[in-house]
């Protein structure tokens, strides 16, 4: 068992670059009206070049058959144990807006969701109100609450309908549920203690007050009149990149939780993009510093894929591949491109499906033995990376980065 105490020992520095490009939800599934995969259809030349040259496969973000959120598949690609460092989704939202955490601090997610007169959930995202929609919702519900027992209540909006936000006691704890059913035309769950103690009983109303007076201050609100609170947690120990694999990595995304994440494990995260085209060119001015590990996230992806928009998926598919020469101009040591989840169209939300994973090295050699000829679902099972579980990736990335000592005599 490789644990990262005994990476620790066989980490080596040197001025090797390596790129992690993580299109989010890359995977997909075969949809009825369409006979096959979004990457099927699409049509990427670029990556089925690369994969013609490079180490290729099928990745598994936690195991068979399970369905991963962001934050196991991110720290799974990152080789921490996505069971063992289960770190809530609240700390990562928080992170990623700049949010300050205290010791005794519960920080949790939200999504502006829209309720009809029966209770019923009938839009969970509200319809992607636009962030400045969410940043006056925001200011409106942080005027009017500020204290819920006691309980501090410090709030952020983050990207379109979501937003950020931590209650501030000593006495708050994690063990709590999710008012989020998952699923339009449910009802809301209210929320309960998941232990039998005072403190998780205190949590628990805590947080059902503050939502029902979330309820009455939106209720005039034509679409984001309710709130769906998840990811309740606090701030985690987890070693860091730089202590694990002698890394000096550095993040590009645009949304708040992937910088969450990314600061979590140690990266420094770069802020000031909003679009794909600019996370590229933010890779390429800081790919003559010191930097040797870049992660740049995607997201439209995923957020086409859980719309159930597959049309929409396979053009922005096509945009990415016309920015992979601009990454491959940077002559990146080792380059890998995947995804942390598969979010089919079919599905309209994060799948257990394997998500596509490739590798390529300057020291692959050209002469490999390669049966994959695209960049898809079916061409990937037959690579030579065969299924893989995700948290051996940053490992084979450190070898073909010459990253990596001899273990043992």
């Amino acid at each position: 068992m490789i644990t990262l105490d005994l990476i620790k020992t066989l980490s080596i520095k040197n001025d090797k670059k390596i790129v992690f490009i993580v299109i989010d939800g890359l995977g997909g599934a075969v949809h009825p009206s369409y006979g096959t995969t979004e990457l099927e259809v699409a049509k990427h030349p670029n990556l089925d070049s690369l994969a013609k040259e490079s180490l290729c496969g099928l990745a598994i973000p936690v195991d068979y058959g399970i369905t991963p959120g962001s934050g196991p598949g991110h720290l799974a690609l990152f080789g921490y144990d996505p069971v063992k460092y289960l770190i809530g989704r609240g700390i990562l939202e928080v992170l990623g807006l700049g949010m300050e955490l205290q010791q005794n601090d519960l920080a949790f997610r939200g999504n502006f969701a829209t309720i009809n007169k029966d209770e019923i959930i009938t839009d969970r995202r509200a319809g992607r109100i636009p962030t400045e929609e969410t940043v006056r919702l925001i200011e409106k519900i942080q005027k009017n609450i500020k204290k819920i027992d006691d309980v501090e209540v410090i709030l952020k909006a983050g990207k379109e309908h979501r937003f950020a936000g931590i209650f501030r006691h000593n006495k708050l704890v994690e063990n709590i549920t999710e008012n989020d059913p998952h699923k339009e035309g449910n009802k809301p769950h209210k929320i309960e203690p998941t232990v039998n103690s005072e403190e998780a009983i205190f949590t628990a109303q805590v947080v059902n007050k503050f939502i029902l007076e979330v309820k009455e201050l939106l209720k005039d609100e034509p679409k984001a009149n309710y709130v769906l609170l998840r990811g309740f947690a606090k701030y985690p120990n987890i070693p860091k990149m730089q202590e694990v694999y002698k890394l000096t990595p550095v993040a590009i995304a645009v949304y708040p939780m992937y910088k969450g994440i990314a600061k979590v494990v140690g990266m420094e995260v770069i802020d000031g993009c909003e679009t794909i085209e600019d996370e590229i060119k933010k890779l390429e001015e800081l790919f003559s510093k010191l930097y040797d590990f870049y992660y740049v996230h995607i997201k439209d992806t995923d957020k086409l894929g859980e719309d159930g928009n597959f049309e929409g998926k396979v053009k922005k598919i096509e945009e990415i591949d016309k920015l992979i020469p601009r990454v491959l101009n940077l002559q990146p040591d080792v380059l890998v491109i995947t995804g942390d989840h598969s979010t089919p169209a079919v599905t309209k939300g994060h799948s257990w499906h394997p998500v596509p994973v490739l590798l390529w090295s300057k020291t692959i050699p050209a002469c490999i033995k390669n049966n994959v000829q695209k960049f898809t679902e079916e061409e990937f099972s037959r690579g030579m990376l065969g299924q893989v579980y995700m948290t051996k990736i940053i490992l084979l990335s450190m070898a073909y980065a010459l990253k990596l000592d001899k273990y043992g005599a």
